[in-house]
């Protein structure tokens, strides 16, 4: 998949290296969700069958962080995370446009002229609730009307699971109350975080329980505090293991923002300054403080030893 990165207005340049009839599903697709994967996996069914490559239109960053607005506490999926989901489903070209307070004032006929048709879209394919162009004037219904005969739209019907309308809102509230299952039944995939290994306060080790701890690659929606079995990309192999997200309450006071533990299941190297990538499979309980590290220790042996059960009934 290539990956470009644009900025409004296009340049000529750019024009000339990226137009060309294609496909486009245009949208945020945070989360890139089962809602989401219908728009998409559209596009890129009929790219194949009219023999064009497809693609897929996203902003960066996100709207709601620009311009401070709703209740944005960051991305289900930042955008690396977004390009290998995307280049899983196998999307030819991912357009990245930067979002700014000034792309925010475009027209809607502005979009679509300097944006879409200067880039040879020949079928922009959106979800029915698709919005664009200065304060969301534009609507999928509009997209047709400026796209005046050089440019198909389709429109795809909101994706339902159990009554309910899938929507990466829904899978934010879901995940900060520590509703994983439903998170990832909704994503169709497991809630994945990204980080590197870095130095902790290394009190895992002196009790047994030697952790990785992780700066996040990212702004992550933070699920809720508690305890995971999760797996674990650690060098190129998947390793079973149980995180803890929250501050610690055991050992610190008055620490309010959270960081996240990963301790591995027979595995006992040093990976400081590794990548690893983490997925949350299940969610075990929520964080507690104990009275006695005794009694911490006990517990954290309780969780790896469910972890361990509940990762090996779900291979």
């Amino acid at each position: 998949m290539k990956t470009v990165h644009l900025s409004y207005p296009l340049s000529a340049s750019i024009i000339e290296e990226n137009a060309g009839p294609q496909i486009a599903a245009i949208g945020q697709f945070d989360g890139v969700h089962q809602g989401h994967v219908s728009v998409i996996a559209s596009a890129v069914r009929l790219a194949k069958q009219q023999g064009m490559p497809s693609a897929v239109i996203t902003f960066h960053p996100h709207p709601k962080d620009v311009m401070k607005k709703g209740n944005y506490e960051g991305n289900l999926t930042p955008l690396q995370e977004k390009q290998d989901l995307l280049a899983g489903m196998g999307v030819d070209n991912l357009y990245v446009v930067e979002f700014s307070e000034s792309f925010s004032e475009l027209s809607p006929q502005a979009f679509v002229e300097g944006m879409l048709l200067a880039l040879g879209v020949q079928t922009a394919i959106v979800g029915f609730d698709f919005r664009f162009g200065y304060k969301g004037e534009g609507h999928a219904e509009m997209l047709r009307e400026l796209g005046n005969g050089q440019m198909k739209v389709m429109i795809i019907p909101p994706f339902e699971q159990d009554g309910e309308k899938v929507s990466s809102s829904t899978i934010r509230k879901a995940l900060q109350s520590g509703e994983l299952e439903k998170v990832n039944k909704l994503l169709g995939h497991p809630y994945r975080l990204r980080g590197e290994v870095v130095d902790g306060d290394k009190r895992g080790r002196t009790i047994g329980f030697p952790t990785a701890n992780l700066r996040l690659d990212g702004k992550f929606v933070v699920p809720a505090k508690g305890v995971y079995a999760v797996r674990s990309l650690v060098e190129g192999k998947w390793l079973q293991g149980v995180m803890n997200v929250g501050v610690k309450p055991t050992f610190q006071e008055s620490v309010t923002t959270p960081s996240f533990e990963v301790h591995l299941l027979d595995f006992n190297r040093d990976i400081y300054g590794e990548q690893l990538i983490v997925d949350l499979i299940s969610y075990i309980r929520p964080e507690r403080k104990f009275p006695s590290i005794q009694e911490l220790v006990a517990q954290i042996q309780t969780d790896a030893d469910t972890a361990g059960r509940i990762l090996g009934s779900s291979e």
